[in-house]
C-alpha cells in the first residue's frame, strides 16, 4: 500500500511514518516508480507504535518493545523488564494523580484567611513538593489535627478530616 493508504488507515501523518521508518520502527519499503509500497503488516505495526505511544511509551521503549517482537517466540527478557517499569510509573502516576485529586477537592471548600496558612494546612515543605514532582513519596493516610480550623462544622478543612498526602 502507498505511503497515504497507510497514514490513512492507522490515523497518522505521512510524515510520522516516514520519521518512524528513519528511526528504524518501521522497516523501510521496497519502492516502486520511486514511491514507497507498504507491505499489509505495516499497519498493524504502525497501530501498535500509535497505540503505544498514546499510552505513553517513549520512542525509544517502543523500539525496545519492537525490536524483541517476533511471531514465533514467548514474550523475552527486555520486554518483562519494560512491563516492571511501566507498571511503576503507572502506579506513580496513580499516587500523584489521587493526592492531586485529594488537594483539589480539599482546595475547592478552601477558606483558608491567606496563602501561608493553606500551605502550612496542606503540610507542603520543600521536600514533600520535591518528591511529589519525582514521584518517589509514598502515599499515606494523614488525620489532620490543627486547632483553629473552619468552626462551626463547615465543610472543608476540620479537625479530623483525612487526606491523602
Amino acid at each position: 500500500m502507498k505511503i497515504g493508504e497507510l497514514a490513512g488507515r492507522s490515523g497518522l501523518n505521512a510524515s510520522a511514518i516516514r520519521y518512524y521508518e528513519r528511526r528504524g520502527l518501521l522497516p523501510a519499503p521496497h519502492r516502486t516508480g520511486g514511491q514507497r509500497r507498504y507491505p499489509p503488516d505495516a499497519l498493524h505495526r504502525m497501530l501498535l507504535i500509535r497505540f503505544a505511544s498514546e499510552m505513553g511509551f517513549t520512542l525509544n521503549e517502543i523500539e525496545v518493545f519492537l525490536n524483541g517482537l517476533r511471531d514465533d517466540a514467548p514474550v523475552g527478557p527486555r520486554w518483562k523488564k519494560l512491563a516492571h517499569r511501566k507498571i511503576q510509573e503507572v502506579e506513580d502516576g496513580i499516587r500523584r494523580s489521587r493526592r492531586l485529586k485529594s488537594l483539589l477537592e480539599h482546595l475547592v471548600q478552601c477558606q483558608c484567611v491567606s496563602l501561608q496558612v493553606c500551605v502550612r494546612r496542606l503540610s507542603l515543605t520543600p521536600a514533600c513538593v520535591l518528591s511529589a514532582v519525582a514521584g518517589t513519596k509514598r502515599q499515606t493516610l494523614t488525620t489532620i489535627k490543627e486547632p483553629g480550623w473552619q468552626a462551626g462544622g463547615r465543610p472543608g478543612f476540620e479537625p479530623g478530616t483525612q487526606r491523602i498526602t
